[in-house]
């Protein structure tokens, strides 16, 4: 019955032509309406351009797609085309310049413009008639946005989404910018009279617009194929100096992270200070590193009810944030608490890793077992209408009402809660306060204090349960997955907890199972399905993931797999002299074959790989490994030099190079399973290492092949024994947990050290 209903809504439900465009071809829109009809009666446009009966009046290409973000725009009035050869094509045969815009599903200044330009009839007019618009999901398609924004940044003009960039036909961009409003203001032109401008200077002088697009293309060529290729440069310990003095003078001593009006969590570069601090004992790199955890952990940008944190923040105190939550911001900053704690022994850092990875667990774990990319910043407000941060933020007279007037004070106390509040009259969430102070000023013992706090903690939590949630991007990523495995695998480790290990094992477990088709890893997974090409990040990414589940869970398929995708990597991804490519060499032909360097909100997929490749070589003993690594290093002698803190990933590869790293093995007992030494091993800080637990046996002679240092490795006595190494000379062997803590201990040492190599 279900078919025939739909059969007929297909057949009524042909498309309203889009304002200003060609129609479209009769297949097309035949497929359009099929589409929308399957969507069933549940579905919810995302459009203002309703009929009276609940349906769009415009639909594009776009439905067509797979990507949230792409299908958020399906029913602008936009004549909008997803990244292919038909829009170039047409844009070639009708003489038009290209708008592309790039943006992604949890992007509130996308949204924005969506709601003001591109469901808005008479721009939608304008673009229809004189442009050919191209949509892209910078999340499926991050080799597009690298070389576009790049090419922004050749104008002069800064980056950010959503990118709007003007290209001829040929593919090269010759104007571009981010946000445009509707109308003049804040020193941007208004969308409109952009368009306008561009589609009369490429009617009358076209061959002008052109050269200027060479020279743009150009300038991205030389810009994102950086690296020496045959560089002989080895990076010393004074790179690791310079960029540890960036660090500390550009700190904001008060409120921690750096002194920026807009501060971004990845701007601090906690686990190379960390390093750094291990290495020189600079005790100044340590307090920028627990200042800047602090403030995060007490501002707005933390959500304090749920776990996890915001994108970034837009004051300098880290309290107004924006809204929207990313998986590979929570998989990071997991990181830098576990290693904080793990440097300093904080369990106030301790418990932030908790709390992020137990929100992954509860909100962000798809059924199969990997997770979600991002949650939004806007959500429904009383009237409907979409507000950011209207799921986060509170007023008095809610928790009031919800706890009651004598509870609730003391809970608005601790969490700041104001009748002017912080942001749009609400307030965001943020403990400035000591639990000991606000205990004083209610005279209560700090215990009592804290249990009624986290009450009403869970109490308020289950109350925004039943607001309007934000939208929740389901698409499943390998990259971000591969950071999401490492901080589930550390955490697993360090704090002995089975659970957050068999989180990371189940999602290894999909992405190699699902995520990788006839050899090769897909991007993205969704709808059922595993498309689009994999870049470096996913198979770097998911390469260091699966390092850091083998060194949690001994099973040796975890370290074979990480081993046979680095194969893949070298050869489908090498660059001449050192280093990788984004794209693969069958990969689509853009402008110019990025070799990525800097290290951004994500870390690069070349800094990352450094690292892996250090590791893979103590592990196996194959000194290619450790030659591919110092390539690497070479390759990218320029952005070492001339900016280090800009390639802090890439530091920690050069760390663990200058470094001579540990090996440590744990062999245990039949009968002893290692608590008193695995216990020491679990809270100490050795980030230049690599480590193997495995019980003595089948366990530990199937892995021979693979780490041969392990063998004739055995729990003397039966007992639990650790060998801690150094170039595959071991220490003496011990079941004495102090003993093995003095070996784990960083040696005194002279903070010059020679190159790696030398």
């Amino acid at each position: 019955m279900w078919l025939l209903v739909a059969a007929a809504i297909a057949r009524a439900a042909v498309p309203t032509p889009l304002p200003g465009a060609e129609p479209l071809p009769a297949e097309l829109s035949k497929r359009l309406a099929e589409t929308l009809a399957s969507l069933g009666p549940d579905y919810v446009p995302r459009s203002r351009h309703l009929s009276a009966d609940g349906k769009p009046r415009f639909t594009n290409r776009l439905l067509l797609e797979a990507s949230p973000y792409l299908r958020q725009h399906a029913h602008n009035p936009v004549n909008w085309y997803p990244w292919g050869d038909e829009a170039f094509e047409f844009a070639r045969a009708n003489q038009r310049p290209v708008l592309l815009s790039i943006g992604y599903s949890t992007c509130h200044w996308c949204h924005v413009m969506e709601e003001e330009s591109f469901d808005d009839v008479e721009t939608a007019r304008l673009l229809n008639e004189h442009f050919v618009a191209v949509k892209v999901d910078r999340e499926a398609r991050p080799d597009i946005d690298a070389i576009y924004m790049g090419a922004v940044h050749a104008m002069g003009e800064s980056g950010g989404w959503p990118l709007n960039v003007w290209l001829t036909p040929d593919r090269q961009a010759f104007f571009g910018g981010t946000y445009f409003p509707p109308s003049e203001g804040r020193g941007r032109p208004a969308f409109r009279r952009v368009l306008r401008t561009i589609h009369e200077q490429y009617r009358e002088a076209p061959e002008r617009l052109h050269e200027q697009a060479s020279r743009v293309s150009e300038a991205v060529r030389g810009e994102l194929s950086a690296g020496a290729a045959g560089a002989s440069f080895s990076p010393g310990v004074e790179v690791l100096e310079t960029a540890a003095a960036q660090a500390t003078s550009r700190a904001d001593t008060r409120w921690g992270g750096m002194r920026q009006r807009v501060k971004f969590p990845s701007s601090i570069p906690v686990p190379f200070l960390l390093r750094w601090q291990r290495r020189s004992g600079d005790s100044e790199a340590l307090a920028v590193v627990t200042r800047s955890l602090e403030g995060m952990a007490q501002g707005g940008i933390r959500d304090h009810l749920g776990g996890g944190f915001h994108r970034y923040s837009t004051d300098e105190r880290w309290l107004v944030p924006h809204f929207e939550k990313m998986l590979y911001d929570q998989a990071l900053i997991a990181n830098a608490y576990l290693e904080a704690w793990q440097a300093t022994g904080r369990e106030d850092f301790a418990a932030v890793t908790r709390e992020i990875l137990d929100y992954l667990i509860r909100d962000m774990q798809a059924p199969q077992g990997a997770f979600y990319s991002a949650t939004d910043a806007d959500s429904a407000g009383p009237d409907g209408e979409p507000e950011e941060g209207r799921f986060f933020t509170w007023s008095p007279t809610e928790v009031d009402a919800l706890l009651g007037p004598e509870h609730g004070a003391l809970v608005r106390a601790w969490y700041g809660i104001s009748e002017a509040g912080d942001y749009e009259g609400r307030s965001v969430l943020h403990t400035w306060e000591s639990m000991d102070a606000v205990a004083k000023r209610f005279e209560l013992a700090p215990k009592e204090m804290q249990a009624r706090v986290e009450e009403g903690r869970r109490r308020l939590l289950a109350s925004r349960g039943e607001r309007p949630a934000p939208l929740r991007d389901d698409k499943l990523l390998v990259a971000w997955n591969g950071l999401a495995i490492s901080a589930f695998a550390r955490a697993g480790f360090a704090f002995d907890s089975d659970a957050y290990v068999a989180a990371a094992r189940r999602a290894a477990d999909f992405v190699l199972r699902e995520m990788r088709v006839d050899g090769r890893l897909r991007r993205v997974w969704l709808q059922g399905q595993a498309s689009g090409p994999a870049f470096l990040s996913d198979y770097a990414f998911l390469i260091a993931g699966l390092l850091d589940l083998y060194q949690a869970d001994p099973d040796p398929r975890w370290l074979r797999e990480a081993l046979a995708l680095q194969a893949y990597l070298d050869a489908h991804y090498a660059a001449p002299g050192g280093g990788y490519y984004r794209v693969a060499k069958e990969g689509e032909s853009l402008l110019a074959r990025e070799r990525p360097a800097r290290d951004g909100a994500l870390p690069s997929g070349n800094s990352v790989a450094a690292l892996s490749l250090l590791r893979m070589a103590a592990f196996t003993g194959q000194e290619r490994y450790h030659e591919q690594a110092l390539a690497l290093l070479s390759a990218l002698n320029e952005q070492l030099t001339r900016a280090p803190i800009n390639v802090s990933e890439l530091l920690l590869a050069l760390d663990f190079a200058l470094d001579t790293p540990k090996e440590i093995l744990v062999v245990l007992g039949a009968e002893d399973d290692g608590d008193a030494l695995l216990g020491v091993l679990r809270t100490a800080h050795v980030p230049n290492a690599v480590i193997s637990v495995v019980r003595e046996g089948d366990q530990l002679d199937a892995q021979v092949p693979l780490v041969p240092l392990l063998r004739y490795k055995k729990a003397r006595d039966g007992k639990a024994t650790a060998y801690v190494c150094e170039n595959r000379v071991c220490r003496r062997p011990t079941s004495d947990p102090t003993l093995f803590a003095s070996q784990l201990a960083p040696a005194p040492r002279d903070v010059a050290q020679e190159s790696p190599g030398e």
